[in-house]
C-alpha cells in the first residue's frame, strides 16, 4: 500500500485510516489503496456529500456501494473517504466548508472537482486509486489539472448502486491513477467483460475546431501529443475531421437544463430547507435548477436525444481526441471570481460531449510548454471502455521517445 507522503489534510480527507477499511479478498489490486469520493456508501460511515449539515443528518450505511465493494474484493484497501464539492455540483474543487484540496502537481492552483479529494490523494501519493464520479467532467477535469490518468465510463457500464446521485441521466462511476497500467487494472475489476464482436477500433479523429476551444498553451500541448501519436505503432490511424462546434453552446445549455432539473428532483426538498448551508457557487446552481420547469426539461431532453445520436455517429467505431479542459488549473487567487466561471463554461463545452453521448472517455495527462498539467480526452464508442484503457497503456508506454510527426488541419 502506498505510504502517505503528506499529513492528513481535512481539505482532502473526511476520514483517513491505516487503512480505513481493509481488503476483503485477493486479486489484481492486491496492495493498492483507494481514496473513495464522499458520495459512495461505505459500511459503517454516513455519506457526507461535501456538506456538513447533510453529514450531520446522515446515518451510518449498513451496506457497501457496489464499486468500492468490488475493489475491496479484488485486494485493494480503502485508505479513506475523500472530499467532494457539495453534492458533486461543481468542477472547481473549492469546497466552501472544508477548503480547496491542494494540487501537488501545480501548487497554488485549484484541484478541480468534484472528485477533488480523490484526485489530490492520488497525486500526493496518499492513495493509488481515486474512486469518483463524472457527471459533467468531474473525473476528467481534476485528472487534467493534476496530471493523472482518469476514466469516465460508458453510462451504466459500472453499477452505481450505493452512490448518491446528482443527475441520473449523466452520472457515471470513474477513477483516477498515476499511471495507465493501474487505471486499466481497475477496469478489469469494475467493467463488464468485453464483447469480442466489437472488433478493433477503426480510427482516431481530432477536430481543429475543438482544439481551438482551448487556451493556447493547452491547444499546443494537445497538438504536440497528436504529432507524437502519428509515430506510434499499433494505434488507430489519426485524421482530422470536422465537428459542429456551432452546436455546442446549445447542446451544453440543454445538458445543464436537464442536469439542473434532475439535481433539483434529487435534492431540492432538502436544499429548500438548508439554503444557508450551501456555498455561494453551489447555491446559485441549485437556485437556477429550482426554476427549470418540466416542459423546459423535456424540450432539452429532445434536443439531447438528437445530439446524442449525432455525437455517437461522429465517434463511430473509432475515437475522438480533444482537450480535456479549456485551460490549465486556474490559480487559487482566481477561485470564486468571474474567471473561474468562464473557465467552467468553456471547459464544459468540451466535457459535455462524452456526457451527452453517454460515451467513455480517458484523460491522458500532458504538460504545457511551461510545465503545467493538462490533458487530452480520448472518447470512444459505447462499451469500449476496456479498449480505451488498452489504448491509454499503449500511448503511455510509447512515452516521449516517439518521433515528431507533422499535424495539419486538413
Amino acid at each position: 500500500m502506498t505510504a502517505p507522503t503528506l499529513p492528513a489534510d481535512p481539505a482532502v480527507w473526511r476520514a483517513l485510516g491505516e487503512p480505513l477499511l481493509p481488503a476483503t479478498g485477493a486479486g489484481p489490486l492486491d496492495g493498492l489503496s483507494v481514496a473513495v469520493k464522499d458520495l459512495f456508501a461505505l459500511e459503517g460511515f454516513a455519506v457526507g456529500a461535501g456538506n456538513p449539515d447533510w453529514l450531520a443528518a446522515g446515518v451510518a450505511e449498513s451496506t457497501m456501494a457496489t464499486a468500492p465493494a468490488a475493489l475491496l474484493a479484488a485486494g485493494a484497501a480503502v485508505a479513506g473517504i475523500a472530499r467532494t464539492d457539495e453534492f458533486a455540483y461543481s468542477l472547481a474543487g473549492t469546497n466552501a466548508h472544508y477548503g480547496t484540496p491542494p494540487n501537488p502537481n501545480a501548487p497554488g492552483r485549484i484541484s478541480g472537482g468534484s472528485s477533488s479529494g480523490s484526485a489530490t490523494a492520488v497525486a500526493a501519493g496518499q492513495a493509488d486509486i481515486g474512486l469518483g464520479t463524472d457527471t459533467g467532467g468531474s473525473i476528467r477535469v481534476p485528472a487534467a489539472y493534476q496530471g493523472l490518468y482518469g476514466i469516465r465510463t460508458t453510462h451504466g457500464a459500472v453499477c452505481s448502486r450505493g452512490l448518491l446521485p446528482l443527475a441520473r441521466s449523466f452520472d457515471t462511476v470513474g477513477w483516477m491513477t498515476r499511471d495507465a497500467a493501474t487505471l486499466a487494472a481497475v477496469g478489469e475489476v469494475l467493467l463488464p467483460p468485453g464483447d469480442a464482436s466489437f472488433g478493433p477500433l477503426t480510427g482516431a479523429q481530432f477536430a481543429p475546431e475543438l482544439l481551438a476551444l482551448a487556451e493556447p498553451s493547452v491547444d499546443r500541448a494537445a497538438r504536440d501529443f497528436l504529432q507524437r501519436w502519428t509515430g506510434i505503432a499499433g494505434v488507430p490511424a489519426l485524421a482530422a475531421a470536422e465537428f459542429p462546434v456551432d452546436e455546442l453552446a446549445g447542446w451544453l445549455g440543454a445538458f445543464q437544463t436537464v442536469q439542473g432539473f434532475e439535481a433539483w428532483e434529487q435534492h431540492g426538498r432538502w436544499i429548500d430547507g438548508h439554503w444557508q448551508s450551501l456555498g455561494s457557487d453551489v447555491a446559485a446552481r441549485f437556485r437556477a435548477a429550482s426554476l427549470v420547469t418540466p416542459a423546459q426539461a423535456e424540450a432539452a431532453r429532445d434536443l439531447l436525444r438528437t445530439a446524442r445520436q449525432h455525437l455517437r455517429s461522429v465517434v463511430g467505431r473509432g475515437v475522438l481526441v480533444l482537450p480535456s479542459t479549456s485551460s490549465v488549473a486556474p490559480s487559487l487567487a482566481e477561485a470564486g471570481g468571474a474567471r473561474l466561471e468562464a473557465v467552467r463554461r468553456s471547459t464544459m463545452q468540451l466535457t459535455c460531449i462524452a456526457g451527452i453521448a453517454g460515451l467513455p472517455a480517458v484523460n491522458v495527462p500532458l504538460r504545457t510548454a511551461g510545465g503545467l498539467p493538462c490533458g487530452v480526452s480520448i472518447v470512444g464508442p459505447v462499451h469500449r471502455d476496456a479498449d480505451l484503457l488498452r489504448l491509454a497503456c499503449r500511448l503511455s508506454s510509447a512515452g516521449t521517445r516517439l518521433p515528431q510527426g507533422k499535424l495539419t488541419d486538413a
